[in-house]
Formats: structure tokens, C-alpha cells, sequence
């Protein structure tokens, strides 16, 4: 199998998963911004493609750029994973990631969420205050204190045992 998987990363969840799927499928991990405009044939020789971005709001950072693609790779073992702040197992990010492709997509890439974290340091000035107000806001309803108190700080609760189903899905373990 010859691996690619491409990421973008703010604060290195994603980039740090990147690098273990990669040493996992004997592949290479790179930069989005290194492939964005590259020629097919720079994606020819690999049998596998994997994008990872990080979660916001709901969504997959850059993910249109993959799934745009995606149809033309449909020869290939295709997977995107979404690196975020949420436990795994989180009700909010299984139901992002069921509405992050479309029925047909569903068919033919699969979709994973890896717990990450969250690094305060390495967040810009816009974003870093913005998640200290979401967190505040949080932690003031009790439905929601608990996670409130768990992003208002930074943590790290990435783990390669995380990667188990992306490479069962890739057909990378026993």
C-alpha cells in the first residue's frame, strides 16, 4: 500500500495524527498547502489518500478540497478524519461528521473523529479569545459545565490508539 495523507493543523492535533497515520501505513504525511495545487498526476501513484483537519464549528477545516477531488480518486482507499477538543464517542461530533458527506461519499470514503485538544499557546488572538468565551459560556448550564471546564484550558488527550478504526478501515491491521 502507498500512503498519502494530507492535513492542515493549527495547533498540531492534527498534524502530530497525520504523522502517526503516516508511519502507521509506511506513507508520507504532508502539508495541504504543499499539495493544494498540484497536477492529478502528483496523487497517481498512491493507493491510498487520507485528508485530516481539525474540527470547527462542526465542520472539517478545509475538507471541501479533498471531497472535491475525492470522485476522481474513486480507485483509491479514501478516509478523512476531523481532530478536535471533544471526547471520543462525543454525540456532537458523531452527528457532525454523519453530515460531513454526502450519501454518495458515504459510499466510498470513510469518516473519523480523533480526540485531540487544546493548546491556548498556539491558538491566534481572535480564536484563543473566542474559545475562552465559549467555554465560559459553557460552563455556566449544567448540561454542559463539565466540557466548558475541560476547554478552558489547555490539554492533550491525543493517543495513537485513536487510529485503530482508521486503519482497520484501511485494511492496515489484523
Amino acid at each position: 500500500m502507498k500512503a498519502l495523507v494530507i492535513y492542515t493543523s493549527q495547533t498540531g492535533f492534527t498534524k502530530r495524527y497525520a504523522g502517526w497515520l503516516a508511519e502507521e501505513l509506511g506513507g508520507e504525511a504532508v502539508d495541504l498547502n504543499d499539495v493544494k495545487n498540484a497536477s492529478e498526476e502528483r496523487f497517481s501513484e498512491y493507493d491510498t489518500i487520507v485528508y485530516g483537519g481539525w474540527a470547527n464549528a462542526g465542520k472539517i477545516v478545509r475538507a471541501e478540497w479533498f471531497l472535491k477531488k475525492a470522485p476522481s480518486w474513486k480507485d483509491k482507499k479514501l478516509a478523512v478524519f476531523c481532530v478536535g477538543a471533544a471526547k471520543a464517542g462525543d454525540q456532537n461530533m458523531r452527528n457532525a461528521l454523519n453530515k460531513a458527506l454526502d450519501t454518495e461519499q458515504k459510499k466510498y470514503i470513510g469518516i473519523f473523529y480523533l480526540p485531540g485538544g487544546m493548546n491556548y499557546e498556539k491558538l491566534k488572538a481572535g480564536s484563543r479569545l473566542l474559545m475562552k468565551a465559549y467555554a465560559a459560556m459553557l460552563k455556566k448550564k449544567p448540561e454542559t459545565q463539565e466540557y466548558g471546564e475541560m476547554i478552558s484550558k489547555s490539554f492533550d488527550m491525543s493517543d495513537r490508539k485513536y487510529l485503530e478504526p482508521v486503519l482497520k478501515y484501511l485494511g492496515n491491521t489484523d
